[in-house]
């Protein structure tokens, strides 16, 4: 595996916010993040969920925090990872104890689309996984705003495949309102009007944008100097969209790591 570089303002330093104003005129507003059109195509990669090792159970994060389940009933070892809705923001892979649960497999056991037709990928997924509006305690569900660290660490390398300079692609990195609430960076947000940070760097050192203090995780956007791609990772999403050349759709729609699906009517 190859060794993620880690981030630094070197690499990554500030650049006009007028670098993404074609971004706004293309997308409109882009506070949690600038959504383009296919360019001319496009792919979601679904943000990775995981199923504890133990398999599934009844009880939901709900029946935890209302004190209804003997801890007796649930395997310890999932006790000791619960997160208090089931929806936790952290973009790493949660341990040892817990397994990749593809969306594919999880729409194979409930009957459930993978996304319901006409939503996006979000909260509105799976209901009958759950019980009202909780998981079970067994799933740590998607991200939400947060494309997992090692989907984007997949990501970049697809990007660099399918980019003209690969490594040397010269390549924006947009972190939008929310990117900079949830991040641990000292830029003030309390002045008038649209905020923005824009770094500017190469996609060779894509993978350390994960560690930016300007966000939680990866960039609101990410997109190449020349225009050719653009991802976008919105706050209120369990997925990833990303636009570009029809060959790059296809290496992330046919990736053994990545898990990419078409939305026809979120094209």
């Amino acid at each position: 595996m190859t060794e993620t570089p880690s981030w630094s303002a070197e690499k990554w330093p500030i650049a006009p916010p007028s670098e993404a104003d074609w971004l706004h005129d293309l997308c409109g507003d882009g506070s949690t993040g600038f959504m383009p059109p296919a360019l001319p195509d496009a792919a979601w990669v679904l943000h990775a969920m995981y199923e504890h090792v133990s398999g599934p159970v009844a009880a939901t994060y709900d029946d935890l925090d209302k004190g209804r389940v003997d801890a007796d009933q649930i395997d310890p070892r999932i006790v000791a990872h619960l997160r208090s809705d089931g929806i936790f923001l952290t973009g790493e892979h949660p341990g040892s104890d817990w397994r990749r649960l593809r969306w594919s497999e999880l729409a194979d056991r409930t009957g459930d689309p993978l996304v319901p037709e006409g939503q996006y990928p979000s909260r509105n997924c799976f209901p009958s996984a759950k019980k009202g509006s909780s998981w079970p305690v067994s799933i740590w569900a998607p991200d939400e705003g947060c494309l997992d660290r090692p989907s984007w660490n997949r990501l970049i390398d697809i990007l660099i495949a399918h980019s003209p300079d690969g490594p040397d692609t010269r390549s924006m990195a947009h972190h939008g309102l929310m990117d900079l609430l949830m991040g641990s960076s000292d830029v003030d947000l309390s002045g008038e009007g649209e905020i923005k940070i824009v770094c500017a760097g190469h996609l060779r050192d894509a993978k350390s944008l994960y560690d930016s203090p300007f966000a939680e995780c990866n960039p609101a956007n990410l997109f190449a100097a020349d225009r050719s791609w653009i991802t976008c990772t919105d706050t209120d999403l369990w997925a990833t969209k990303v636009v570009g050349p029809p060959a790059l759709i296809s290496a992330l729609l046919h990736d053994d790591e990545i898990e990419a699906i078409r939305i026809p009517w979120k094209h």
